[in-house]
C-alpha cells in the first residue's frame, strides 16, 4: 500500500494542474510587488512628463517637445503595459467574473 500511495503522489504532484505551495505562491507575489513598486512610480513620472511638456509646448524647441512628448508617450504605453500585466489576477478578480446569481 506505501508504493501505492508514493506512485499516486508522484504523478499527482508531476500533474501541471497540481496546486503550487504556498511558499512559492509568495515569492511569485512578492516578484510582481516589487516590480510594481517600481513601475507604478516611472509611471507617474512619465504621466508627469506628459502633462508638463504638453503644457510648455510653445515654449520647447520642437525636436525638444518632440522626444519628450513622443518618447515619453512610447514609454508610458510600455510602462501601462507591464502594469496591466503584473495586476492582470486582480483584473480578472474584480472586473471580468460573471455575474452571480445573487446579483441577477
Amino acid at each position: 500500500m506505501a508504493c501505492r500511495m508514493g506512485v499516486s503522489f508522484i504523478q499527482f504532484r508531476n500533474n501541471p494542474e497540481f496546486p503550487k505551495p504556498i511558499k512559492v505562491m509568495k515569492e511569485e507575489s512578492m516578484k510582481k510587488n516589487t516590480a510594481l513598486k517600481i513601475v507604478n512610480p516611472i509611471m507617474g513620472v512619465l504621466l508627469i512628463n506628459q502633462v508638463l511638456v504638453a503644457f510648455l509646448h510653445d515654449l520647447l524647441p520642437k525636436e525638444v517637445f518632440e522626444f519628450l512628448h513622443e518618447g515619453g508617450g512610447v514609454v508610458f504605453a510600455v510602462a501601462a503595459i507591464l502594469h496591466v500585466t503584473l495586476n492582470w489576477n486582480w483584473i480578472k478578480m474584480n472586473f471580468l467574473q460573471k455575474a452571480s446569481k445573487k446579483d441577477a
